[in-house]
């Protein structure tokens, strides 16, 4: 039997889930790709990184690396010049090669489909691997990124913003089910309503739909 606090929370993650999913209905990442690999690049791109950065580089990286076969066999410093104004973009390039080479190596070329084997990928965390697994896979997934971690805090829903944590959180609140679409509908009201500067409840008129749920954490 679940306690009541438990319950409440419960009953507050259904309330938000039932405001912003009809609101915002696309399931599918922000990021541009036309394939599991490049959906994976795209995605080690985007750590600490907005999604308009990394649309304008993938576009020149994958007309030169379309698949793990010509990635893998890369030069970093070609890659990194492809991608050098994205944010830590030498890390990244190395990622982008070893990932590749090891999905030639051990999983025959193709974007692994489980949990455990993308995470052994280079730049690979959680919230890739969540992404990938829900938007090529099917699989149900919690995409915890800076927009979801910041709406969790703010909406009371957690007391810190560390994402295994969230994801965690999430995982005992929502069916499996509603993992993807949650983590999209949080993203783009994320994205586009509750900023991390200027919030829409700090406006007047508030066009914040989830103004009446928010105590408004942090702000």
């Amino acid at each position: 039997m679940k306690k009541p606090e438990q319950t409440s929370l419960q009953q507050r993650f259904l309330e938000i889930a039932g405001i912003l999913l009809p609101l915002w209905p696309d399931e599918k990442p922000l990021i541009h790709s036309s394939s599991c690999f490049e959906l994976l690049c795209a995605v080690i791109l985007s750590a600490q990184c907005t999604d308009d950065q990394v649309n304008a580089v993938t576009p020149s990286l994958f007309a030169a690396y379309p698949d793990p076969k010509s990635m893998a066999g890369a030069e970093v410093e070609d890659v990194e010049h492809l991608i050098h104004s994205v944010g830590f973009f030498h890390t990244k390039a190395r990622h982008l090669v070893l990932s590749a080479r090891k999905i030639m190596a051990e999983y025959g070329g193709k974007v692994p489909s489980r949990m455990e084997y993308l995470l052994c990928l280079p730049g690979v965390g959680r919230k890739t691997a969540n992404l990938v697994i829900s938007s090529c896979f099917g699989a149900p997934g919690i995409i915890v990124d800076t927009h979801v971690s910041r709406l969790i805090y703010r909406l009371g829903l957690h007391e810190n913003r560390n994402p295994d944590a969230i994801e965690k959180k999430i995982r005992e609140n929502l069916e499996e089910s509603h993992y993807t679409a949650f983590s999209h509908a949080l993203n783009r009201q994320g994205k586009y309503i509750c900023k991390a500067r200027n919030p829409a409840c700090l406006e007047t008129p508030s066009t914040c739909p989830l103004e009446k749920l928010c105590p408004r954490r942090g702000l």
